[in-house]
């Protein structure tokens, strides 16, 4: 399927009988790969329903640099970007695991049946300022 939105997912089907073991203990089985995403970074709900992100080492200590790096300097490092990339597309495979789409154990480093990919954006042609509003406009 070709598509003009720049984010591509998608979950294979598996093409194998799945597991019916680990789908009763499932969210047991999965609790050290969560603690492994919580210490990256995650998102959750408050209260009101209002998504915010934790402010961890992983995601929202890293999170303040780029801005200030986008802001100044106009540059998003390639390297920063493939991190980002690699803890969407780890935290897409956990989700997939969760969610009963796939029955194997979630990967650090392969990708699985769960793929993401989207462009490597131009830091040029962004808005300096943009990422600097939005992260104001989330609290």
């Amino acid at each position: 399927m070709v598509s003009s939105y720049p984010v591509q997912f998608d979950v294979d089907y598996p093409a194998r009988p799945l597991n019916r073991l680990t789908t009763a203990f499932r969210i047991f089985v999965a609790i050290p790969i969560l603690i492994v995403l919580g210490a990256l970074g995650t998102e959750t709900i408050d209260a009101n329903n209002k998504a915010m992100t934790d402010m961890t080492i992983g995601g929202g200590l890293v999170f303040i640099p780029l801005v200030l790096m986008i802001v100044f300097r106009q540059k998003y490092p390639r390297w920063w970007f493939d991190w980002n990339l690699n803890l969407l597309r780890f935290s897409n495979r956990v989700s997939a695991y969760l969610a009963l789409l796939d029955d194997r154990y979630p990967s650090t480093d392969e990708e699985q049946a769960v793929h993401l990919d989207f462009p490597y954006p131009d830091a040029q042609q962004l808005n300096r300022w943009l990422p600097l509003i939005k992260s104001f406009s989330s609290f």
